[in-house]
């Protein structure tokens, strides 16, 4: 029984000694087959016979061996060589989308793949790649490669008299003094036919025209009326509209469910606080009657549209300085001037007659090197420099040159730029619709 036993065990191992022998002599040709391919192919391409290269490399792309990469490679450059003629653009990017989905896909696959779609000018493809790359190698050469991309924008043909700035995904516009309100690319949504018009949230924008007050949907249907006398009102946002009746300020809903509480005057809501007067003097308040801020000041900053607060911190004036708070407390030094926080990024403030820039703790970001600047709207902000807005990046570099007469802040990619057309729209490439990878 032994004897059996070891007999067994004797036949398995030379059984998997053979099956190892196989293996190895299967693998050693499947390489040897594969470099004859490969050297076959560029016995070929050596003269420009790329058309007849092209199976040869393809097969050995097809293997899965140390020498697959190398096969890849030619066949790339051959794909390149051919890559006017039909179908051999699509193999190329198809090729790149597989380098560059495996797990240990390096860096330049990635730059290979951008700059291909920067020579087409399919800028939007070409940012994708690189967003893609920098996730997933965080290398130092695409995150140049993406900030040096990543700033082209095209012009709106599209003008207006004066253009506020965007909020949300709609802006308010004028016409020969009229009001109505476009996209945030400038493209027209209502009709500038209004006295007055309110920013768009929520689903509603207050109006006024041949007297009236109320509020129309984006479709410019009224969908709601005030019964009472109002000589003017603010911007609509948080569900609270600003209007001014027997001469004190009173919060509104949007269905005009008017407050109690009044004010001598009160700014637009943004997060849930306005900037408030009382008594002559301003704080912030909630949409109740708490207030943020005591109302002490002589000012609370405000931008444009009348928003004060943002990512919990505002400015308030006393006298000849301002003052940054965040959460409620003073932080930081008293500035010449300041603009508020938008949702994201850093806000503009003045010091020594120049403009820089601060966070939220009151920590100097960029350098104090501007004429005038306006806070950060997503990751840029414009700056005013030797009389001409431009805009620079969250490190402090000039990435879209001086040259508008005015510029107001980005969003969704948007920015509203005064030139010698009038007031158009400028759109960062980058926010095209992507193509999928």
């Amino acid at each position: 029984m032994k004897n059996l036993s070891r007999i067994i065990i004797g036949c398995c191992c030379l059984l998997l000694l053979a099956i190892s022998w196989i293996v190895v002599i299967n693998s050693e040709s499947t390489v040897e087959k594969q470099q004859k391919l490969i050297d076959d192919a560029a016995t070929l391409t050596k003269d420009h016979i790329y058309i007849l290269a092209v199976p040869l490399l393809e097969e050995a792309a097809g293997y899965n061996t140390p020498k697959t990469p190398k096969a890849e490679e030619d066949l790339k450059e051959v794909y390149l060589k051919l890559i006017n003629k039909s179908g051999f653009a699509g193999k190329y990017t198809e090729l790149l989308d597989k380098q560059m989905s495996r797990k240990d896909a390096g860096y330049a696959v990635f730059e290979e793949a951008a700059k291909y779609y920067l020579e087409l000018s399919d800028l939007p493809r070409a940012l994708a790649v690189l967003k893609k790359g920098i996730a997933k190698t965080e290398d130092t050469v695409l995150i140049k490669l993406y900030e040096d991309s990543r700033y082209e924008y095209q012009t709106s043909r599209t003008s207006y008299d004066y253009v506020a700035p965007i909020f949300g995904s709609t802006v308010q516009v004028q016409i020969d003094g009229r009001w109505g309100l476009a996209r945030a690319d400038g493209t027209l949504m209502i009709s500038c036919a209004y006295e007055k018009i309110s920013t768009y949230s929520a689903g509603r924008a207050i109006v006024k025209k041949d007297g009236e007050i109320y509020a129309i949907d984006y479709d410019n249907n009224r969908v709601a009326k005030l019964h009472e006398k109002a000589l003017d009102f603010g911007n609509y946002a948080d569900n609270r509209v600003p209007l001014l009746i027997d001469g004190q300020w009173q919060r509104a809903t949007g269905e005009f469910i008017i407050g109690e509480y009044a004010f001598q005057q009160i700014g637009m809501y943004s997060g849930g606080y306005a900037a408030a007067k009382e008594d002559g003097k301003w704080g912030v308040v909630d949409l109740g009657v708490k207030w943020l801020i005591p109302a002490e000041y002589d000012a609370i900053i405000q931008d444009e549209l009348g928003r004060c607060y943002a990512q919990g911190a505002v400015f308030a004036r006393q006298g000849e300085e301002v003052y940054l708070f965040s959460g409620g407390k003073q932080v930081g030094d008293a500035y010449e001037d300041a603009r508020p926080f938008s949702s994201a990024g850093f806000a503009a403030v003045k010091r020594d007659g120049k403009w820089g820039f601060i966070d939220t703790a009151g920590t100097e970001k960029v350098d104090f090197i501007f004429d005038d600047a306006l806070s950060f709207g997503q990751h840029l902000a414009a700056v005013n420099i030797d009389g001409l807005w431009g805009y620079i990046g969250v490190a402090g570099k000039v990435v879209i040159e001086p040259t508008f007469i005015e510029a107001k802040s980005f969003s969704g990619g948007t920015a509203p730029v005064l030139t010698e057309q009038g007031w158009q729209f400028i759109s960062l490439l980058e926010y095209k619709k992507e193509m999928s990878l």
